[in-house]
Parts: C-alpha cells; sequence; structure tokens
C-alpha cells in the first residue's frame, strides 16, 4: 500500500447524511445510504489528498438512549458516554466497510480504520447545567411533555421541525488518540476518527480518565482535529452548496469566499442560527483562530470541487 503524501483534508459528515429523518433506521439502508457517501469521497483520496473522515451520530445516539429508556425496567441501562461508543462503533464499522469496499471497486490501493476515539471535556463547562444538543427521534410538543415527565430528560423544539431530546455538549479540549491518528496517516491508511463527536472524558486528580453524560459536537471536534492534525484543509459538509445571508429572504445571496473576520462580524449580525449554520461557522473559526489554513463548507455533492475551489465557501484567516 503507498503512503499518500498529498495536502491533509479533514473532511466532517453531519449524522442526518448516513441517517436521513425519512428512513425507518435498518442497518441496510443505512449501508446503502454510507455507499453512496463514500462514492462521493472517493475522488478526494484518488487525486492524491490524505483524509481523514469524521461523522456526526445525534440520530443514532438519540434512538439509542431511547431503546435504553424503553427497556430499562428489564436490562441495565447504559450510561450516555457509553452509547455514544455504541454509535461510534456501529458507525464507524459501516463507514469502514463501505468506504474500504468503494476503494476495492475503484482499483485504489488503501486501507481505511475506524478508531474508537475519546474526546476529553472540562467537567466544569456551564453546557453540563444548560443542555441544547439535540439527538435522535421528534416528537411531538405532547408526546416530547410526556416522556419528560416519565425519564426526567429535557426536551426543546429543534428548527420547527418537533421536540427532541437535549443533551448537553461541552466544548472539546483534546483528542486522547491523536498520535494514533497520525500514525494511521504517515502509514497512508483513510482514518475514521471522533464520529459523533468523540466519546466524552474527562481527567480526574489522578491523571486517569472516566466518561461523562454529554454528546459533543462534531464540528467542533473536528476543528480541533484539524488543528492538532496541522490539515491543510477543514472540509465542513451540509445539505446546502455555499453559505447563504439573509437566508429565506428576498435578500438572499450566496458567499463564495470570507475571512475570518468577515464570517465573525455577520455571526456576530445573528446571520448564521444556532440550529442550521451556526455551528459550522463557530468550528471555522475555531480552527482559523488555531492557525489553520483554510474552511471549506459545502455539500456532499460538490465536496471535491470545493476542495479544487470550484464550488463552495472558502473561509480563510
Amino acid at each position: 500500500m503507498p503512503r499518500a503524501q498529498g495536502p491533509l483534508v479533514v473532511a466532517a459528515l453531519g449524522g442526518n447524511a448516513s441517517y436521513p429523518p425519512h428512513i425507518r433506521g435498518t442497518a441496510q439502508e443505512q449501508i446503502d445510504i454510507i455507499n453512496g457517501l463514500t462514492e462521493r469521497l472517493l475522488e478526494i483520496v484518488q487525486s492524491g489528498y490524505r483524509l481523514v473522515l469524521t461523522h456526526g451520530n445525534g440520530p443514532v445516539v438519540g434512538n439509542i438512549l431511547f431503546r435504553m429508556a424503553r427497556t430499562a425496567s428489564e436490562l441495565p441501562p447504559m450510561p450516555m458516554d457509553v452509547c455514544v461508543a455504541h454509535s461510534q462503533g456501529g458507525m464507524g464499522y459501516m463507514f469502514q466497510q463501505c468506504f474500504a469496499n468503494t476503494l476495492v471497486r475503484h482499483g485504489v490501493d488503501r486501507q481505511v480504520v475506524s478508531l474508537v476515539s475519546q474526546v476529553e471535556v472540562d467537567p466544569t463547562d456551564p453546557a453540563f447545567e444548560n443542555p441544547t444538543k439535540p439527538v435522535g427521534k421528534f416528537f411531538s410538543e405532547a408526546v416530547a411533555a410526556d416522556m419528560a415527565e416519565q425519564t426526567g430528560w429535557t426536551f426543546g423544539e429543534d428548527a420547527g421541525r418537533g421536540y427532541r431530546r437535549l443533551v448537553a455538549s461541552p466544548r472539546p479540549r483534546h483528542i486522547l488518540e491523536l498520535a494514533t491518528i497520525r500514525v494511521l496517516l504517515d502509514a497512508g491508511v483513510v482514518p475514521i476518527a471522533a464520529g459523533g463527536g468523540g466519546i466524552p472524558v474527562v481527567r480526574r486528580a489522578d491523571g486517569e480518565y472516566e466518561g461523562v453524560a454529554a454528546v459533543i459536537d462534531k464540528d467542533l471536534t473536528s476543528a480541533l482535529l484539524a488543528a492538532q492534525l496541522g490539515a491543510d484543509t477543514l472540509l465542513l459538509l451540509t445539505g446546502v452548496e455555499r453559505v447563504a445571508v439573509d437566508f429565506g429572504t428576498p435578500q438572499q445571496r450566496f458567499l463564495d469566499r470570507l475571512t475570518a473576520a468577515e464570517a465573525r462580524e455577520l455571526a456576530a449580525q445573528g446571520q448564521f442560527p444556532p440550529g442550521s449554520m451556526g455551528p459550522k461557522i463557530q468550528a471555522a473559526l475555531d480552527y482559523l483562530d488555531a492557525g489553520g489554513k483554510r474552511v471549506v463548507i459545502t455539500s456532499l455533492e460538490r465536496a471535491f470541487e470545493a476542495i479544487e475551489g470550484r464550488a463552495g465557501t472558502c473561509i480563510e484567516a
């Protein structure tokens, strides 16, 4: 297997990309969808780029937590960090198998490995007192209220589409398996890492780690990973080809290029709501503030063109 020597891209796929709201959620449905996703990523690897793939897990980890609640009277429920690990492992396996099969079909000599990844967070992060991260299925207001009473969970409306469970989402501080990801890249492997934002852990006074109840934002973890790896490009994949301002109004316009300062100013004006483009813009700024080179936000369909500068919204320092 040849070693890849090209520019390094950290590509972040959203949880809905592999588990859209309209599917029943069978394993075969997810595998069929992920096969299509990896076909879209193929050209990046074929063209000599080194690639690290990250992915969200919101719908899947929410389903796991829901399943735990429904079976709690018969089986001891697992803590949230273990549920994140379950989603990371299951989704990572699907991505690993599908991407490897895609590479074989196209004669590309690359190995793909999914890595169980822990991400350190601050135990005093205020997010633990203010759950904001939506996970799992959408419910009506009445059903959500009933479930909240039964379980003690917090629910909130998500982008006008219904109510979802809200969990703590602390900021990522350190990726514990960073050195291993570097070793894999140096060996020419495509790592799938920090799935679902990483398994949230805190460091105790004795230096050992333990899991905590949270789901970390995958874009923020991807930005941290890209910065710590010295990636040339952070590729944030979403449902639209380019970032827009005045979205949904007659004044809407798409943006091809932005400086970090311009993105920060537009964010301060409220152009990027928390439920849509806001987390991606914050992740972009985190990466650039940490010395990153370039962020590209685009759709999966235009991913390769965007890396090559022919599509998407590019944000640079």
